[in-house]
């Protein structure tokens, strides 16, 4: 009895000492029922309740050619970044800050308000690219508003000036959009930009790939940052999907069909029809074949009855 009771409670996934140590309190002639009380009263739990509830952190697996090198290590990247289900975010901190600045005014708190809407949403890894020139005093033909918040994104290592310098009096800048585009096709992450890069499209056919189906443009609505819920179009994934590394499909058998009774694709619907529960799942096709063949086959037997003596 003991043996037996011993091999029921761990087949649960309770340890031996445990379970020892309970019908040793009870004795051998308890029932089952008083010995899980117990075990649960001990705080007795479950391995495989133990490991559901510190689940082994997740691996990056490499995707086509949007993946990176085994091995790459970013400076300032922690490892948790590795388990993080939602996609690295780079933005493209120009086009953010003119938009918010309604073109006219590099406006600084336009990036802060991308930012913080990503951080809201548990992103863990986001980089903001901004030529080096910015952190200049402003001029006339450039003016900057809210010029501090460049530093404290600095300082929180989310900000990362492109290189810029002066040769004889003329100041010589990087291509920040190049930075932007390779930063993300390495990460496998999401462009956040209005511009389309045209020019780097033509320039390597993997990155032409990777900007048509990861760049999330956006919208600023009264200092309110708004991207679109489908960044690729109405039969295109959901914003949730889009910014998740493991999208989740919605299950088609509970979504209604927008067609309702009105839907002429019979069985190969793929959308739920709750009027259908009860009728043979037939397409329209078959439904005709199926209501033409019973007259006729009435019609052939009354024939035939006619014409027998």
């Amino acid at each position: 009895v003991h043996q037996s009771k011993l091999d029921f409670f761990c087949k649960l996934g309770y340890g031996k000492q445990d379970i020892c140590k309970v019908l040793e309190n009870l004795g051998q002639e308890a029932l089952e029922d008083d010995v899980l009380k117990e075990l649960i009263r001990m705080g007795s739990k479950p391995q495989a309740v133990e490991s559901q509830a510190q689940p082994a952190p997740l691996k990056l697996v490499a995707r086509g050619s949007c993946s990176t090198t085994p091995g790459l290590k970013w400076l300032g990247e922690d490892e948790s970044d590795a388990s993080d289900s939602l996609r690295p975010i780079v933005i493209d901190g120009s086009n953010v800050a003119m938009s918010h600045g309604n073109k006219e005014v590099f406006s600084c708190r336009g990036i802060q308000l991308a930012v913080d809407w990503f951080r809201e949403r548990g992103h863990t890894f986001i980089k903001v690219f901004v030529p080096l020139w910015r952190k200049e005093p402003p001029r006339q033909d450039s003016p900057i508003a809210d010029q501090h918040i460049l530093e404290e994104l600095e300082k929180q290592s989310i900000l990362v000036y492109t290189p810029s310098r002066k040769v004889k009096g003329k100041r010589v800048v990087c291509y920040d959009d190049r930075y932007i585009v390779k930063v993300a096709y390495e990460k496998d992450g999401v462009i956040v930009s209005n511009d389309h890069y045209r020019d780097l499209q033509n320039e390597n056919p993997e990155w032409k790939w990777f900007i048509e189906q990861r760049l999330l443009m956006y919208s600023f609505v009264s200092n309110r940052f708004m991207p679109p819920d489908d960044p690729l179009g109405r039969h295109g994934p959901s914003l949730s999907n889009f910014l998740s590394k493991k999208p989740v499909l919605p299950e088609k058998k509970w979504q209604l069909c927008p067609y309702g009774k009105k839907c002429t694709y019979g069985n190969k619907c793929k959308f739920y029809h709750p009027e259908r529960l009860q009728q043979a799942q037939l397409s329209v096709a078959d439904e005709l074949r199926a209501k033409t063949k019973v007259p006729l086959a009435l019609g052939k037997e009354e024939w035939r009855c006619q014409s027998s003596p």
